[in-house]
């Protein structure tokens, strides 16, 4: 196992202290048997660590982790991603989110995992990343997406118009409720809900695709891995919001340029069994296109497995309530 620093970034809300539990243990056997983990999170997560995670601070945890295991779903995933892109080293996902395309590992099946890592018995899968600069008033931000960039419109705030320059050469206008730019991985999120392309991971390439087009370029357009994208935003937008992997990271309007370009291989994320996360992935997407909810696909498995299903959820659902009672209780007096 050799000296391991292991960086753990848990979801911001969801009890995940079983995982931790059992990375604890794991470090504690590694250590008997001569190999040194390190468990380290970041202070930020101070009230939901045990005493056998270190607390260090963001540049830290960037600078020193050898891997990084991401206890959520799809977006605890891409904040993990995002955190260590500087230095890309591998991410494995534990799955406690809904969906999850990105994550593979099931918290049952933590421990497992572990041993396939400490023996080096994985794969890695490289993720491409849009990198975003957001210049208005003279101010420049940077970003970075693993799976999608969107500049959508707030309710009452009009439309979303922007020119896209393609390696400084006009190639059509947008007027939309929203423009997505996604990265091959992310094409199966919103840019899929629009009604966009599926493209295969292997493929470096940045994909757009507008949302309810009303002029203008209506279609999905894929570009390659080299190509510079630009959008000179225009009259009609009023402070839309420009989203990177979901999270709101600045207003667009008038005048405003964002630009955009493919950062290739910009994270790597832990395989177990890539063509078994392949299988469940195509599933899920499946599943997505069905008009049902959550309990009415349930009556479509067997009995067993819905009863299996009904006890896992029950169980994190009475794991986050004690945490929060926990949380919430005032401490009784000595």
């Amino acid at each position: 196992m050799g000296n391991l620093v292991v960086g753990l970034v848990p979801h911001p809300t969801k009890s995940v202290r079983d995982s931790v539990d059992i990375l604890c243990g794991w470090k504690a056997r590694g250590d008997a048997a001569g190999g040194h983990v390190r468990l380290v999170a970041q202070v930020a997560d101070e009230s939901r660590m045990q005493g056998g995670v270190e607390l260090i601070d963001e540049q830290e945890f960037r600078d020193t982790v050898d891997v990084v295991v991401a206890l959520g779903g799809d977006g605890t995933m891409l904040g993990a991603m995002r955190l260590v892109s500087e230095r890309p080293v591998p991410v494995l996902g534990v799955n406690y989110g809904n969906v999850g395309f990105l994550v593979e590992v099931e918290p049952h099946e933590l421990p497992a995992a572990l041993e396939r890592l400490a023996a080096e018995d994985f794969s890695l899968e490289p993720h491409h990343a849009v990198e975003v600069v957001h210049t208005a008033s003279g101010t420049e931000n940077r970003f970075l997406a693993f799976n999608d960039v969107s500049m959508a419109r707030r309710p009452g705030e009009g439309v979303v118009t922007a020119d896209l320059v393609l390696d400084g050469t006009p190639y059509g206008y947008y007027k939309a409720d929203a423009i997505v730019v996604a990265t091959s991985a992310g094409s199966t999120a919103y840019n899929y809900a629009a009604g966009g392309p599926i493209l295969s991971p292997a493929v470096a390439a940045t994909l757009i695709t507008p949302v309810a087009p009303m002029s203008g370029i209506d279609r999905s357009v894929v570009l390659g891995p080299l190509e510079q994208l630009r959008f000179q935003i225009g009259r009609g937008t009023h402070s839309a919001a420009l989203e990177v992997d979901g999270r709101v990271v600045a207003d667009v309007s008038d005048g405003c340029v964002v630009s955009m370009s493919l950062r290739p291989e910009a994270g790597q994320v832990i395989r177990l069994d890539a063509g078994r996360h392949a299988t469940k992935g195509r599933l899920k997407l499946s599943l997505l296109d069905l008009p049902l909810r959550e309990d009415q696909l349930l009556e479509l498995v067997p009995s067993d497995v819905r009863a299996k299903f009904k006890a896992r959820t029950a169980h994190r659902r009475g794991a986050a309530g004690a945490e929060a009672t926990e949380v919430l209780s005032p401490t009784p007096p000595a």
